[in-house]
Formats: structure tokens, C-alpha cells, sequence
């Protein structure tokens, strides 16, 4: 092996043993928590002597990101325990948060369901909650930050388009109507009703088809014919298809297609009206004025009886039972 093979032998056996790499938990040791939250997630990381152990970290929803940031860094902390709580059941450890109204978690007056929360899950382990300044918990703000970017900073390499959007496309070409809004939307901005965005052209935020009588037919097809369809009826049909398309006499074009439609002409459905509410049974006034009867058979043949007539008077609830054959 000559120097240069030496050199980077030794170049590689230095980058790999100084690398930050996760440790193996020592539970002869205290661990630490680290929590953090932003707007659109949560992140977590569990250490030991400073060198982190493992971390986690975990996009926020709709409904999560309106939560106060009290709430979201509760969360954080509710988070840490569910993943670590073996880990932690064995020692007295620390959690660290900017959130410094936390720190008095245990001996405060608790008023929101998270602080119930909180604490619930906290009761049966040894910890202590210690305030971190923002600028210094630099691990986990990265984890709640840096892996829930915003879906308009993406860069996408392809995005798939269904051919159908561009039979849709050529087809304005063809229709008056259609070309003279592609016209005015592209020359003006959007004015009443009609937008462009990608080349379609969208009637309040539906996608407008025109007069092609071909993509009509495909998207009845589709929307009735189909077995997410289900060959419904003519308003069911209808109103699928009025959420997300719009062409001049819709509606009617819908009635005649169902109306042609071999398998909806086969079919029979039922006609009879609804049933309404159960109605409860007048209850009598005295006993013996409303009776049930039933018969008890396939018995065995006693005296020459073979069945038993079973009365129950509804009043009184009282049974009398006599042998029958």
C-alpha cells in the first residue's frame, strides 16, 4: 500500500469515527428531552450526556396547526413520552422547551384539557421541566421545521395529467363559446363566473366542457355507467356530475342519457312509498282486555297433548298456559 492509498485509508477511518452518529442509550445514565414546535409540525429528541440517542419528528394537521403555541409545544412533550416511556421509566430525566410557561406545569391551577392531558400522561415518572431559549434548542426546531416545508416550495421533475384534459383542450377549438373565453381570460383577468388556470377554463370552480358532445358522453359514462356509478337515478346522476363539471343544458343531457340507458330500463325498482314512524300500540285500561297467543309445538306427546297455547294478557303480564293437541 503505497502513501496515497494510506492517506486515504486513514481520511475514511477519521470521517467515520467522528461523524455524528446516534448513541446507544446507557440507562446507568439520565436522559434528556428535547422539544419544539412550529406552525406546520413537532419535533423531539431524546439525548444522553448531549449526544443524541434517537428523534422523531411529525407533520401537524389542519386542525393541529390552529392550536395555540402553548398547546403545540403540550403536544411536543405528549409526543416524547408515547415513544420513550420505557426508556424513562427507569430513572428521573429532563425536558427541555422554550415554551417557559410549561416549567410550571405541576404546580399550577390546570384549565385546558391539554394541561390535563399533559399531566395525565406524566403521572408515574420522575422529571423535571427546564426552559431552553428558542435560539439555543437548535436540534429540535430543525426536526419541527425543516421536514414539513410547504408543499409550493416543491420542485416537481413530472406531474401525470389525464389524456382526457387534453381531448378537453382540443375540443374548445371547436366550440365558439369556449374559444371566445379562452380569448378574453387569457388577454384580461377573470371576470363573473369564468377562470382559466392550465389552459381549462373553470365555471365557478368547475371544469367547463362546452358543447363536445364526445367528453359529455365520457364523463356521463364515467359518473353513471361505471361502477362507481352505480347506474343511479337521474338526480343522483345529476348532481355528481354538477359538482365538477358545468356545460350548457346539463341538466337535460343527463335525463336523456339515463332515459336511454339499457340497464336502468331493465331494472326494477320498488315504488312503494316509505314506511313512516312506528306507532306504539294503544295500552289498555284493565287486565284481560288485550291478549297475545302462541303456540309452543314439535313436543313430545303427554296425556295426549302435544303442544301448549301460551296467553299473555299485555296488561298484567300475566301467562296462562293450557295443554293442546
Amino acid at each position: 500500500m503505497d502513501s496515497d492509498h494510506q492517506n486515504s485509508f486513514e481520511t475514511l477511518k477519521k470521517a467515520l469515527i467522528t461523524s455524528p452518529v446516534l448513541a446507544l442509550p446507557n440507562f446507568t445514565k439520565a436522559f434528556t428531552i428535547e422539544t419544539d414546535a412550529s406552525d406546520k409540525g413537532i419535533g423531539v429528541v431524546l439525548q444522553q450526556d448531549g449526544h443524541p440517542i434517537a428523534f422523531v419528528s411529525k407533520a401537524l394537521g389542519p386542525k393541529a396547526q390552529g392550536l395555540s403555541t402553548y398547546e403545540k409545544e403540550c403536544m411536543a412533550i405528549l409526543l416524547a413520552v408515547d415513544y420513550w416511556r420505557p426508556y424513562l421509566l427507569q430513572s428521573e430525566f429532563t425536558i427541555k422547551t422554550d415554551e417557559k410557561s410549561l416549567i410550571h406545569l405541576d404546580d399550577q391551577r390546570l384549565h385546558t384539557p391539554w394541561q390535563h392531558k399533559a399531566l395525565t400522561k406524566l403521572l408515574g415518572l420522575n422529571y423535571q421541566i427546564v426552559h431552553k431559549k428558542g435560539k439555543e434548542n437548535k436540534v429540535a426546531d430543525a426536526l419541527s421545521r425543516t421536514s414539513h416545508a410547504d408543499i409550493e416550495d416543491l420542485v416537481a421533475v413530472s406531474v401525470i395529467q389525464p389524456t382526457w384534459l387534453a381531448d378537453l383542450q382540443a375540443s374548445y377549438a371547436h366550440d365558439p363559446k369556449s374559444c371566445q373565453l379562452l380569448q378574453e381570460l387569457a388577454i384580461k383577468s377573470p371576470s363573473g363566473h369564468f377562470s382559466l388556470k392550465e389552459g381549462i377554463v373553470y365555471y365557478k370552480a368547475r371544469i367547463w366542457v362546452g358543447t363536445s358532445q364526445s367528453i359529455q358522453q365520457q364523463i356521463l359514462q364515467a359518473l353513471h355507467s361505471s361502477p362507481a356509478g352505480g347506474h343511479s337515478g337521474i338526480e343522483a346522476t345529476y348532481h355528481r356530475i354538477k359538482q365538477l363539471f358545468a356545460w350548457p343544458q346539463l341538466k337535460q343531457a343527463v335525463q336523456q342519457y339515463v332515459s336511454q340507458c339499457s340497464i336502468c330500463q331493465q331494472a326494477k325498482y320498488d315504488r312503494a312509498a316509505y314506511p313512516g314512524f312506528l306507532a306504539p300500540l294503544p295500552i289498555p285500561s284493565g287486565a284481560w282486555q288485550t291478549v297475545s297467543l302462541d303456540f309452543i309445538e314439535g313436543l313430545p306427546k303427554s296425556h295426549k297433548y302435544n303442544s301448549i297455547l301460551v296467553v299473555v294478557d299485555k296488561f298484567s303480564k300475566g301467562i296462562f298456559a293450557v295443554g293442546h293437541r
